[in-house]
């Protein structure tokens, strides 16, 4: 007996399930507040070298100061790594000069003083993350991505040996007791490892919530549960741009965002295990019990159950775990490239960050109806390869005089890039067999997560060409989009329990 036929007797989609999708929604709410934490965590003000010997000109104006201290960029405003040796007390007579000599010029000696109009504190300000040091203010958001990678393999394995609740618990613990300690960190290197940690632990909450969920959902309402879960991501995202702009210092605010993981430990009592996994593994009692209570919560108790499932362990196909690969990395990069660059889409940082979380809403709503229409295979691809596309007319086209349309462009770009992104979480879930689908999600989420670590280092290009990260962006999403018409379609399908399922659509 498939266990899908036990769901139509007990209720594939009644209140129990509902009960479940609410209560998951609360570490999934959590994991963006996290996960793009970055843009406010190591946001950069503006700021220029600190001026030595000050009381010497306290007869000079804040500008005059700065005037005869610092040189200027071509468009009239200040540098901000670079000082004169000493003050050019000429400027003062005619501020349009340039000096001649450029080997009055220097760089910062004596610090940075930052504009604290938006920003209380980041850690950029604390440990003076700028200029030079620019790297390691970008590195922050790779450390924690590195965290995820690794997190992803570990979770993935121990999901699929050792139950879903189990490790979900255990990630919300680790989640609340790393954040704490970042949001303590006495150092540049106790923030970095700590993040890192964080990133791992919060890496089993992003593999175990959509999965756990869907495997108490039969196939007609599967779609709409991956949807419903995705959605609240979007929810944490638009949060996360109301705590940020209430919290202006860093360290409270990584207190703010770790929080509800305590919200989400307590409504971990009331989920249960996957009883699709119990059985897979042997465990038909546990499972039983479960099941009971499922039709017991849907007003279906005049039935009996049988758990008689079988599952084998099954091998992975090689060519379709590649390009499942290719596509995640490809939704990563492309979507933590867009959510990350803040700055460039001629908003107020707090508004994009609740503008990108509000038209991620829409755009679930949409790939509900799409998935269900064309399928997964033509969703994922020109998701993908439209969000390339977008990107690219939409970010390339950006000046100082940025016209509203092309902010549109752009918007919609990262609603592409978030369809993207739905979708593919709810194609890796279809994919692999009850037995392996948190090991299979992990290993490809290993990948997805190499390309969201590797998305904010990226923006280091600009130096090179100011364009090229964006080109970047788009180029990898349009290719990795291309490869996933290679991919199996699975609309319709059962979720596969062995190896038969998986040799059937693979």
């Amino acid at each position: 007996m498939k266990f899908e036929d036990l769901l139509l007797d007990i209720g594939g989609f009644g209140r129990f399930q509902i009960l479940i999708l609410f209560l998951l929604c609360f570490p999934r709410i959590n994991l963006p507040m996290h996960f793009l934490l970055h843009n406010f965590l190591a946001a950069t003000p503006s700021h220029h070298c600190a001026i030595p010997h000050q009381e010497a000109f306290v007869n000079f104006t804040t500008e005059e100061l700065l005037l005869i201290s610092i040189p200027r960029e071509p468009d009239g405003t200040f540098r901000s790594c670079e000082m004169f040796s000493q003050p050019q007390f000429y400027l003062l007579l005619n501020s349009s000069l340039q000096p001649e000599n450029d080997s009055i010029i220097e760089p910062c000696k004596h610090g940075w003083v930052y504009d604290h109009s938006q920003f209380a504190s980041t850690i950029a300000t604390q440990w003076d993350l700028v200029c030079e040091q620019r790297g390691l203010n970008q590195a922050t958001a790779t450390f924690f991505f590195v965290g995820v990678t690794v997190g992803a393999v570990i979770f993935g394995y121990l999901s699929d040996r050792y139950g879903r609740r189990a490790l979900l618990l255990l990630s919300l613990l680790c989640s609340l007791l790393f954040g704490m300690l970042s949001a303590a960190s006495a150092s540049y290197t106790m923030l970095a490892a700590t993040r890192t940690l964080t990133g791992a632990a919060l890496s089993g909450i992003s593999l175990i919530v959509l999965p756990l969920g869907m495997e108490w959902v039969d196939v007609q309402h599967r779609t709409l549960s991956g949807i419903l879960t995705s959605i609240f991501w979007s929810v944490g995202n638009m949060l996360l741009a109301m705590v940020a702009y209430l919290v202006r210092d860093w360290r409270w605010l990584l207190v703010a965002v770790t929080g509800p993981c305590l919200l989400s430990i307590v409504c971990l009592w009331w989920v249960p295990e996957s009883a699709r996994w119990l059985i897979a593994n042997g465990k038909a009692k546990q499972a039983h019990r479960h099941l009971l209570r499922c039709a017991r919560i849907n007003g279906r108790k005049d039935f009996t159950i049988s758990t008689e499932v079988r599952a084998r362990r099954c091998r992975h196909t090689s060519f379709c775990h590649t390009l499942l690969q290719f596509s995640l990395f490809g939704v990563a990069f492309s979507y933590y490239g867009m959510s990350m660059n803040l700055t460039g889409f001629g908003l107020d940082i707090y508004l994009s960050q609740f503008v990108f979380g509000i038209i991620e809403i829409p755009a679930k709503l949409i790939m509900y109806v799409l998935v269900n229409r064309v399928g997964r295979r033509q969703s994922q691809a020109w998701t993908l390869i439209l969000t390339g596309l977008w990107e690219n007319v939409g970010t390339l086209s950006f000046s100082s005089s940025t016209p509203t349309w092309l902010i549109v462009l752009a918007v919609m770009g990262k609603g592409f890039s978030e369809s993207a992104f739905t979708t593919v979480f709810l194609y890796t879930s279809e994919l692999y067999p009850t037995v392996l689908r948190q090991s299979g999600m992990g290993y490809t989420s290993f990948v997805a997560r190499l390309g969201g670590a590797l998305a904010p280092l990226v923006f280091l290009l600009d130096s090179v060409w100011p364009p090229l990260p964006e080109v970047t962006y788009c180029g990898v999403a349009a290719c990795c989009g291309s490869v996933a018409f290679l991919l199996p379609e699975t609309l319709h399908a059962r979720l596969p329990e062995g190896v038969e399922d998986v040799e059937g659509t693979w």
